[in-house]
C-alpha cells in the first residue's frame, strides 16, 4: 500500500523547522524563549510530528507531541496531541479555512473544572507569515459560546 501526497498533505510542509514559542512574544520572537517546537515530516511528507519541550508555567520540564495528517477519506486533517503534564490523549479532526492561512482541529477532552465530564475544545494554528504563526486553544462552553483559554505565539528560528 503506498499513499499519494495530497495538496492538503503539502500544506503541513509550512508547519516544518524549529519554533521558538512563548504566549507574550506577539510581535517579535522572544529574546529568550522558555519553550521550542521541533517539527519534521515522516512518510514522505504523510505526517508531520511536532515536538515541544521548555519549562512549564509553573515551574519544572515539560514534553508535548503533536502529530498532524490528512484522511482523504474523511476529507479532513487529523492527528493527536499528548503532553507531559496530563494522561489523557487528545484525538484531532479539522479543517483548513479557503485562506490556506488557519487550520482549525476540534477535539474532545476532560473538563478542567470538572473532570468527571467531557468538553469540546478546539486548538486553531494560524499563519500570520511563514515565519510566525500562532496556536489558539478554546473551550465550548455550557451556552455554545468558545472561550479562549490561551494563545501561543511561534517563531521560526532562523
Amino acid at each position: 500500500m503506498q499513499a499519494e501526497i495530497s495538496t492538503q498533505h503539502l500544506w503541513l510542509e509550512r508547519l516544518v523547522g524549529d519554533w521558538s514559542v512563548a504566549a507574550d512574544a506577539i510581535t517579535a520572537p522572544p529574546p529568550d524563549p522558555k519553550w521550542s517546537e521541533h517539527a519534521r515530516t515522516i512518510g514522505g511528507g504523510l505526517w508531520l510530528l511536532c515536538e515541544g519541550q521548555g519549562e512549564m508555567p509553573a515551574g519544572g520540564p515539560g514534553q508535548t507531541l503533536m502529530t498532524l495528517g490528512f484522511d482523504p477519506v474523511k476529507d479532513r486533517y487529523v492527528g493527536t496531541w499528548a503532553g507531559s503534564m496530563m494522561t489523557h490523549l487528545w484525538i484531532y479532526e479539522g479543517i483548513l479555512e479557503p485562506t490556506g492561512n488557519v487550520l482549525t482541529l476540534s477535539c474532545e477532552g476532560p473538563d478542567f473544572e470538572n473532570p468527571k465530564k467531557s468538553a469540546r475544545y478546539r486548538d486553531v494554528i494560524t499563519f500570520i507569515d511563514e515565519d510566525h504563526r500562532t496556536l489558539t486553544a478554546l473551550i465550548q462552553q455550557t451556552d455554545g459560546r468558545w472561550h479562549k483559554l490561551m494563545e501561543l505565539h511561534y517563531w521560526r528560528q532562523k
